[in-house]
């Protein structure tokens, strides 16, 4: 989709983070815009910062609840008469171990890290095949290409997205839809801040968790990322990496997928186990 100017496109997490920024961005393009999160004030903020002369329309929607999204395609189509661009955006983290996470908790968070990517997809796909060209792009994460501890539940739903998503651009080759999935690496958001935490590795609390993710390993602005992504889009790139982080690890994972998932797992318990030590 190399022409983003007087195109829609339906973001979903829209009131923060890479959701904003791709919603900055894209305005700045003269990108029409559908913008959804269950998040209404930062909805609202995030529409009030977008100057210029584009269409811009706010949903509040829970990406969980299969209803409401399809009725955010609808109300999207029917206000821009039209959709040509869609960014299943929304996610949410959990601090917990595999062993001890309550099923409460894995079940909110795979129904919005990926039922709410299977949702956006389906509820759209229909008005995509309307237009002379769509674009589904799906946010996956490194995590989506290799694993680290005490972050399974966000890793499964994330891998299940790539699965996914690979699958679904297979299926639309050929047609007028192009898809992309994305791997973020670290990136400065309030992901960390608002993540759900149970427990950390070695009693790391959840102040010095944020402070370690958000301060010292996250490198990556939402801003950066959001330019990333939307290059990617005009080269209708089907797997877009985000990141130097995201970049090495996914060479290490090519090329050596057994020992990149030891020396993940080493590296995670060597960080946080030194940190927990060095701030206690």
């Amino acid at each position: 989709m190399k022409v983003l100017a007087k195109k829609t496109a339906a973001i979903t997490g829209a009131a923060s983070g890479i959701g904003r920024a791709l919603a900055l961005n894209l305005a700045n393009e003269g990108c029409n815009l559908a913008l959804a999160d269950i998040d209404e004030p930062g909805l609202n903020e995030t529409a009030g910062l977008i100057r210029g002369s584009v269409n811009v329309s706010a949903h509040v929607v829970d990406v969980a609840q299969r209803d409401q999204v399809f009725g955010f395609a609808e109300e999207a189509v029917r206000h821009h008469r039209g959709v040509d661009l869609v960014i299943n955006n929304a996610g949410v983290a959990l601090g917990d171990l595999l062993e001890t996470v309550p099923l409460e908790d894995f079940q909110w968070l795979f129904g919005i890290n990926f039922w709410g990517v299977v949702h956006g997809t389906m509820a759209f796909l229909s008005h995509l095949r309307r237009q002379p060209e769509g674009h589904i792009v799906n946010i996956s994460s490194i995590n989506g290409i290799i694993p680290n501890p005490n972050n399974g539940p966000y890793c499964a739903a994330k891998f299940a997205v790539k699965g996914y998503t690979e699958t679904l651009a297979q299926e639309m080759y050929g047609t007028n839809i192009r898809v992309s999935c994305v791997h973020p690496g670290g990136i400065k958001t309030n992901i960390a801040r608002n993540t759900r935490f149970n427990r950390a590795m070695f009693s790391l609390s959840r102040e010095k968790a944020v402070s370690l993710y958000e301060d010292e390993l996250f490198r990556t602005t939402a801003d950066q990322a959001a330019k990333v992504i939307i290059a990617g889009i005009r080269r209708n790139k089907r797997r877009i990496l985000i990141g130097a982080d995201a970049k090495a690890l996914d060479l290490l994972t090519r090329f050596f997928p057994v020992t990149a998932v030891s020396l993940s797992c080493l590296a995670s318990r060597f960080v946080a186990k030194s940190y927990a030590c060095r701030e206690g």
